[in-house]
């Protein structure tokens, strides 16, 4: 394994003959000559699905049998070994280990680390999603501190540069969704939290359509963060409901009264809508992320499938995929302003239910 200036990482897995034994070089390469090992084929699942996971490290590319990566800290702790911080990048990509762990690349414990038994440590690492999630909340700050310095200074003065474009999306949010979903009077201490959620999926968003780190990372497809924001949404949403939300759950009014007593019919309905709000919150900003990386790396896949069989047939394809890929790409921007503003309109929607009065 070679280091290079500590941050990007190259493990070659071709065996390299002995220095000083022509004998041995001259043994390897009869072997060679005499048997060629079979080419591996080229697996479309594994490649789809491990770029739109998460990692121990950032990949950038593979040439041949090099790997080039970026490492990223492990942290790992067990009862035996109490905590052991190290990079990632000692594991050469899960042909090595290290202080007795190591990174499973294959059955169903791949991605992850295990020790010398086969446990499971817990598992503190700053993995790729990890690294995206540290480096998008750092720029949703920076973002909005510089938004908000001119307006403090000079509220008067009209905005410029990046506070045009913030202004006109805040302004519509608060007036297209906030204010007709929530009402007038109380929309204004939601709109924190809508203008947050809203350009955190945003941002998240854009950074995985963007190929190169710190973009890459299937974040806002990943579906232990889309379950965080649907979580805040529901405990927002549950702990801000009025009398009269609660009302309409347990003995909703207007319902005949069949329907309540004996068997609580209506209320296990809507005690079950409770909770699928915030599911279909989750699975819908998961879906359709991951539908999209997962289209656009099949279209990429064909081409080395096609290479497989007639490098012609590769040049061809890689025509119609390449171009199809900047399409997706178009598509998958339109995609990411859609879905942010669709979790954020349906949490407005939920909050303006849980606190509307009666009427």
């Amino acid at each position: 394994m070679l280091m290079i200036p500590s941050v990007f990482t190259l493990t070659a897995n071709e065996d390299q003959p002995l220095a000083g034994n022509p004998s041995h070089a001259q043994e390897q390469a009869a072997g060679t000559r005499q048997a060629e090992p079979e080419k591996e084929k080229f697996q479309p699942g594994s490649f789809i699905f491990d770029h739109i996971g998460n990692a121990h490290e950032w990949h950038i590319m593979t040439v041949g049998h090099t790997h080039v990566s970026i490492p990223l800290p492990v942290i790992v702790y067990s009862k035996y070994k109490a905590f052991s911080i190290f990079m990632s990048g000692r594991f050469q990509h899960g042909h090595a280990a290290y202080k007795g762990y190591r990174l499973e690349v294959s059955g169903k414990n791949k991605g992850k680390i295990v020790d010398e038994d086969e446990n499971l440590p817990l598992d503190l690492s700053i993995t790729k999603n990890v690294t995206a999630l540290l480096f998008s909340l750092c720029l949703l700050l920076w973002i909005f501190l510089t938004v908000a310095k001119p307006y403090k200074r000079n509220p008067l003065k009209p905005p410029s540069g990046l506070q045009s474009f913030m202004e006109v999306v805040i302004v519509f949010l608060r007036d297209e969704v906030a204010k007709p979903s929530i009402g007038e009077k109380k929309y204004e201490r939601y709109m924190p939290y809508l203008l947050t959620v809203f350009f955190f999926i945003l941002i998240n968003n854009i950074l995985g359509l963007i190929p190169i780190p710190p973009g890459g990372a299937n974040l806002t497809g990943n579906i232990s963060v889309t379950a965080v924001l649907a979580l805040f949404t529901f405990v927002i949403t549950n702990f801000t409901g009025t009398r009269n939300y609660w009302k309409h759950i347990v003995n909703t009014p207007g319902v005949p009264v069949w329907l309540k007593i004996p068997i609580p019919l209506m209320p296990l309905v809507e005690t079950i809508g409770v909770f699928t709000k915030p599911f279909v919150l989750m699975v819908r900003l998961f879906a359709n992320i991951t539908a999209g990386h997962i289209i656009a790396l099949g279209f990429l896949s064909l081409i080395y499938i096609f290479a497989e069989m007639s490098a012609g047939l590769a040049y061809g394809v890689s025509v119609i995929s390449i171009a199809f890929n900047i399409f997706m790409a178009f598509l998958e921007l339109l995609v990411a302003f859609i879905q942010a503003f669709v979790f954020t309109f349906l949490s407005a929607l939920y909050f303006g239910m849980a606190t509307e009065e009666h009427h």
